[in-house]
């Protein structure tokens, strides 16, 4: 089982530098030929961020404040803290399902060794991530937060998200080639799972109004990704370690394995069909 794990891991690592020579050549052709080239990957989240800080911090609320572990907090803080991951794994789940198709030319080389692709457009999503995680840390400081020692867990917290997009890529990029669909599927279940991880919403709003309220958000924790965004709230905001939730954690990345065993899997049955059916 554990060779099985380390397997992918062992295989992108040998081919390291050819990784990074692919992702810094997607995160630029993504964009070429448009006139304000890798600026776009930027202006679409800020753009988001700013409707959602209107909707839900300004015309919902009539104000911009939060209560957080007692206290009133930025409600923009609030919010770019939780979204910034969601951002990550977003883009990085949609792109690494699509990674075989894109790289169809790639995949049809015997020589070529296609385990690296889905991690290529991980690396590529996450050059956009590193900056708007610097941005935040620039945010919170410009409200008078600013960084301290808890702030290092957020590269923890990249760390899991970028595993976890990875295992759950090597299954869906590997089904996609088969059943196209499927991209369709996740851009549908993207735009269901972030309302219901807690990103524009705290969760005390369903355990303060309704007395089922803790059964919903018992499962609402079953997401690995409500860790993550949790995660990034208790280092930013709330100053708390990863290890005071011990069996949160534990789930999280007993979750994260099971998905990358599963992958490989999924991953080394499928692959020998990739050529003929691309």
């Amino acid at each position: 089982m554990i060779k099985e794990l380390l397997s992918l891991p062992g295989e992108v690592y040998k081919n390291r530098r050819l990784v990074k020579k692919l992702a810094k050549n997607d995160f630029k052709m993504k964009y070429a030929g448009s006139y304000f080239g890798t600026i776009w990957a930027f202006i679409q989240p800020i753009v988001t961020i700013l409707v959602y800080y209107f909707v839900f911090g300004v015309a919902m609320r009539g104000g911009s404040a939060i209560q957080v572990a007692g206290k009133e907090f930025p409600f923009v803080l609030y919010l770019v803290a939780g979204i910034i991951p969601w951002f990550f794994f977003q883009e990085g789940l949609v792109s690494g399902t699509n990674s075989f198709l894109e790289y169809n030319y790639l995949v049809k080389k015997v020589v070529f060794n296609i385990t690296v692709l889905p991690v290529v457009k991980l690396l590529s999503a996450l050059v956009v991530h590193v900056f708007f995680v610097v941005f935040v840390l620039i945010l919170f400081a410009c409200y008078g937060y600013f960084p301290d020692v808890y702030d290092i867990q957020v590269l923890y917290y990249s760390f899991g998200l970028f595993l976890l997009i990875l295992a759950m890529t090597y299954v869906t990029s590997s089904v996609v080639v088969f059943f196209r669909d499927l991209s369709q599927i996740i851009n549908i279940l993207l735009q269901v799972g972030v309302w219901l991880t807690p990103i524009m919403w705290d969760v005390k709003m369903l355990t303060d109004n309704f007395s089922w309220g803790w059964i919903v958000v018992k499962i609402l924790k079953l997401n690995p990704v409500y860790y993550i965004v949790h995660g990034y709230r208790n280092a930013l905001i709330e100053k708390r370690w990863f290890f005071e939730d011990p069996w949160w954690t534990l789930y999280f990345w007993v979750f994260t394995a099971a998905c990358f065993l599963f992958g490989s899997w999924v991953f080394k049955r499928l692959k020998i069909h990739f050529a003929d059916v691309l």
